[in-house]
Order: C-alpha cells, then sequence, then structure tokens
C-alpha cells in the first residue's frame, strides 16, 4: 500500500451514519489507517448512532451542524440512506470536509454531476467505495483486456449474491424504497455493474432488467440485467440476497479467447487457441479509503473513481426504470 504521509497530523474522521452496513467497517478503516483518526459518529437515529460510537469507541454527535462546524474536523465516511446523499453530501461538502461515501454516489446522474462539480470547486476530496476495482482479480483482468489477449469482446457476464434475504441479516431498512431506492440492484449490484463496465465500457445500447421478489419484502432481491454496447457485445449482471453461499463469479469471451474467475475456487482460467492456463493473480492494490487519504494529502482528486462512480449510477437508474422503479 502507499506510505502515509509522515510529517503532517492524522486526518481526523467522523462516521456519518450507521443506516448501512459498511458503516462500522469503514469507520474501523479510520481507526487502523496509520494517517487518520477516528472521533466521532453521527446519526440521525440517536441510538442507532450511540451503539455504533460505543463499538467504535468514540463520542456519539446528535447536531450535524455543530460536527462539520468543527475546525478539527477533516472528513467523514458516509453511510446514510442512499436517498440523503445528495443532502448530506451537499453539506459536507459546503462545509469543506473530505468525502469517503457509499455508493451510490446520488440516486442520479444529475446529481453525482453537482457533488463531483461542488467538490472540484471547494477543493473537497470525494471518493466513493468501490472496492472490486483494488481486488487481485481485476488488476489481473485489467492486464488481460489491456493486452487484447481476448480480442474483441463479446460477451461478460459478472455475478455477486448473497443470503442477506433468505438467512434475515439484512436490516429491514434495506428494503424501504423510500430510503433504498431499490433493492438489491440498486445496492450489491453496484459491484458487478462497475466491472462489467470496466470490462465492456459505459456506453449501453440497450438495458433491459428481470427483477423478482423471492421473499415478499416489496422490492427485488433476485435480479439479472442485460445489457447491449454500440459495438454489440452483451452484458448480464446478477446480483440478489437469496443465494445460500456467497457467489462471485467473473465471465468474459472474446473472438479469441475467454476467461473466468470464482468457478470453483478463487482462480482465473484463460483459454485461448493454445489451450487453458490458471492466470496468477496479483495482490490487491491500495483499498478506496487509502486512495482517498492519499487524494487528500496529495490533493490530486480519484478522477476515475469518480467516472466509475458516475457511471455505475446511469446504469443503476437504467436498468431500474427498464423494471418500473
Amino acid at each position: 500500500m502507499t506510505s502515509p504521509s509522515t510529517a503532517a497530523a492524522p486526518l481526523r474522521i467522523a462516521v456519518l451514519s450507521a443506516w448501512h452496513v459498511h458503516a462500522e467497517e469503514y469507520g474501523r478503516a479510520a481507526i487502523e489507517h496509520p494517517d487518520t483518526e477516528l472521533v466521532a459518529v453521527w446519526d440521525d437515529d440517536t441510538a442507532r448512532g450511540q451503539e455504533l460510537a460505543e463499538r467504535l469507541g468514540v463520542p456519539f454527535e446528535a447536531d450535524l451542524d455543530a460536527l462539520l462546524a468543527r475546525e478539527d474536523l477533516d472528513g467523514v465516511t458516509n453511510t446514510t440512506a442512499t436517498t440523503v446523499h445528495d443532502e448530506i453530501l451537499g453539506k459536507v461538502i459546503a462545509a469543506g470536509k473530505h468525502v469517503f461515501t457509499e455508493k451510490l454516489l446520488s440516486p442520479s446522474v444529475e446529481g453525482c454531476d453537482a457533488l463531483i462539480d461542488a467538490a472540484g470547486e471547494a477543493g473537497v476530496a470525494l471518493t466513493v467505495s468501490l472496492p472490486r476495482l483494488s481486488h487481485g482479480y481485476t488488476v489481473a483482468l485489467r492486464k488481460i483486456l489491456g493486452d487484447g489477449t481476448l480480442g474483441r469482446i463479446t460477451y461478460a457476464r459478472v455475478r455477486l449474491a448473497h443470503d442477506g434475504s433468505t438467512r434475515d441479516w439484512l436490516p429491514a431498512r434495506f428494503y424501504d424504497p423510500a430510503e433504498a431506492i431499490g433493492g438489491a440492484f440498486s445496492d450489491l449490484a453496484a459491484h458487478p455493474v462497475y466491472l462489467t463496465q470496466l470490462i465492456l465500457g459505459e456506453d449501453a445500447s440497450s438495458v433491459r432488467s428481470s427483477y423478482t421478489d423471492i421473499t415478499g419484502r416489496g422490492v427485488e432481491d433476485n435480479a439479472s440485467v442485460t445489457i447491449t454496447t454500440p459495438d454489440g457485445a452483451i452484458g448480464v449482471i446478477e446480483t440478489g440476497f437469496v443465494t445460500p453461499a456467497s457467489g462471485f463469479t467473473i465471465e468474459v469471451h472474446g473472438t479469441e479467447g475467454s476467461l473466468l474467475y470464482g468457478f470453483g475456487g478463487e482462480t482465473m482460467l484463460l483459454t485461448t487457441r493454445e489451450g487453458t492456463t490458471e492466470v496468477e493473480v496479483p495482490s490487491d492494490i491500495d483499498a478506496p479509503f487509502w486512495q482517498w487519504v492519499q487524494a487528500i494529502r496529495t490533493g490530486e482528486p480519484t478522477l476515475e473513481n469518480l467516472a466509475r462512480a458516475r457511471a455505475l449510477t446511469a446504469l443503476v437508474v437504467a436498468a431500474n426504470a427498464d423494471a418500473g422503479i
């Protein structure tokens, strides 16, 4: 990982809301990073926020305006409900605090643009949590795509699913469209979406959604979205909260070869006319939180991250629209 600054004092970070299940994870990232210090938790739900603050060992702050007014606060991790990202992040950026946020950046492309522009004008480092772009299998995938080993890409399929609904470990608020926009596709599918866009590009000529509600909670917990690209490639994005074991697979086919990852373990296989070989998967690169800290220290924005976050929102919006959401 990139070495942190050794001269400057640690960046002082607060967690905004325990609404999302990754709130504690990002709080602990701030505790564990050698260049950051966690100082507070805020939540509009006092009991929920106090519980998280106790687990993280920091004070709870009930007044968001007071927290953002603190001169000793450098930035926040945002895990509020998706539908309030525009409001909350707009307020944080206006206060001059750096932002590391859970996806989606915004419920709309227009919201993404507004937040990105505001952060740029304010000199605020804004980074979205898109962690699988930093994983070793994505590093290997990028190299194979860049080398042209697969030829012209014709098909990609990325699946990520878990059992959060069938085993009932996701909080009830994840099924409230007023807070979460939708179900599995607006949340968990973010990861296969941005990986599919990495493989096929961001332009989609068509988007067709199939959403079902297996557990009867009122939003989709089982979803598949098929896209086509201007050059004729097909992408299939699958997700759900009803799979017995966490499933993650990548499948890419081109005119000269095929690449498979996650079928029968964490193995990547490359097939060309010369045969099938196992691809060495390198170590992960800097996680998004580390990239964010580096952006704060250097003043260099995480431009690819923001572009991919915007494209992610665009495809989720299109998929939900096709599904009638």
